[in-house]
């Protein structure tokens, strides 16, 4: 993953599978980021949670860090790319977004990553403890299959 943008990773993987494997491959790269922190973690979100993908860890980094900064804006999104590359061929890339707001501590078991701290627009309950078939339909995954679906589709 050394591209600069979810897409630009997510592309990379999905190009990198079609041509060692000859075959149609889909690919995401996803991840927080937080508008007090001018889009961080974004593509670096797994890699705040150091080598053992510790994710409580990572969400204590984020607070700090917002306490640095200043807590008062809690803006934060999920980005979810997804790219479908043909062997020595064309791509497609599509990108759905999930807006809401961070909260801690962190509340709810569900889901994983930064889930338990982001509440998302329109809903009182983080991700962490939104029911799983609710929070699937509403994701930032969600979105990009949609949109990936209508481009695959047309």
């Amino acid at each position: 993953e050394t591209e600069s943008t979810f897409a630009g990773n997510a592309l990379l993987k999905a190009r990198h599978a079609a041509d060692r494997s000859g075959e149609v491959a889909l690919a995401d790269d996803s991840g927080l980021s937080v508008a007090a922190l001018d889009g961080a973690p974004g593509i670096f979100s797994a890699r705040w949670a150091g080598p053992d993908k510790d994710f409580a860890f990572a969400m204590r980094r984020v607070e700090e860090r917002l306490e640095e900064v200043g807590p008062d804006d809690r803006r934060a999104w999920f980005t979810s790319a997804l790219a479908v590359a043909w062997p020595d061929g064309p791509a497609v890339v599509v990108e759905g977004r999930v807006d809401g707001q961070l909260t801690f501590p962190p509340r709810g078991d569900r889901g994983f990553g930064y889930d338990p701290i982001f509440v998302p627009d329109g809903h009182d309950l983080t991700f962490g403890e939104l029911d799983p078939a609710l929070k699937d339909s509403i994701s930032h995954r969600a979105r990009a299959f949609e949109k990936l679906k209508a481009c695959l589709i047309d």
